[in-house]
């Protein structure tokens, strides 16, 4: 995680007003915030961080953040009371659980506290961006833009603001970085997108140059959108990818 997001090829979210997006950051890693904070300045939104869960409590009440990312394990008093002090103050703020634990128990826990979704560590920055920025655009806060969020290309669709993908009216469970992958794809439909174009696109910082990764989610996402119907991402060999629609 020594890379920050560029927004270079995406519009940045925005409040129904206009107004910049805001985020709260709280995390005892203090690299770790900084780090997070680096990323979500790019997304042109007003960051601020709390290393500890009453500092926590205190910024939310005075910042009124439109989003939280928000570690589970604090020096003082854990996430989940964070979150429940949080929420007793009347707000719906949609919140990004950060946690070390991969248990059951633990998810179960931040869900039915009021958490809005999960990411264990370690993760990559472009997970918790993708992963925020589908919270704050499905909270009522926020506009995305004025268009119509659903994506059509033939019978598949794709849902911007709720995150739902379908084809055939059969829904399909993506990862974020699947979703963002497929997007860019129905946003393109009978365009050839290179690898380095969707390692841009998609990932939105360096990864090396390591375009197998590509290759990698490619293969992820032909077994949940093509897996037993006729085909509708294409290999172009020595040019890239395509997605169009059958017949």
């Amino acid at each position: 995680m020594s890379t920050v997001p560029s927004t270079q090829h995406r519009a940045p979210i925005t409040k129904g007003d206009g107004s910049m997006v805001r985020v709260l950051v709280v995390d005892d890693e203090h690299s770790l915030t900084e780090l997070l904070k680096m990323a979500l300045r790019y997304e042109g939104w007003d960051v601020r961080t709390a290393g500890d869960g009453f500092s926590a409590v205190k910024v939310a009440r005075e910042f009124r953040p439109d989003a939280i990312v928000l570690d589970i394990m604090l020096p003082d008093i854990d996430g989940l009371e964070v979150l429940q002090r949080v929420r007793a103050d009347g707000t719906e703020t949609p919140v990004l659980f950060l946690t070390a634990k991969d248990s059951l128990d633990d998810r179960i826990a931040g869900l039915t506290a009021g958490g809005d979704d999960y990411v264990t560590k370690p993760f990559s920055l472009e997970e918790v961006v993708a992963r925020l920025r589908g919270l704050i655009r499905r909270s009522t806060l926020t506009l995305a833009q004025a268009k119509d969020p659903v994506l059509t290309v033939g019978d598949l669709t794709l849902d911007e603001d709720s995150y739902e993908v379908a084809r055939a009216g059969t829904p399909i469970e993506l990862t974020a970085t699947e979703f963002e992958l497929l997007r860019f794809l129905m946003r393109n439909p009978r365009r050839v997108l290179s690898k380095a174009q969707i390692l841009d696109r998609v990932w939105s910082y360096d990864f090396g140059g390591k375009e197998s990764v590509v290759e990698l989610y490619i293969s992820y996402l032909r077994k949940k959108i093509d897996a037993g119907r006729e085909p509708m991402i294409h290999t172009v060999r020595g040019a890239g990818y395509m997605l169009k629609a059958v017949g």
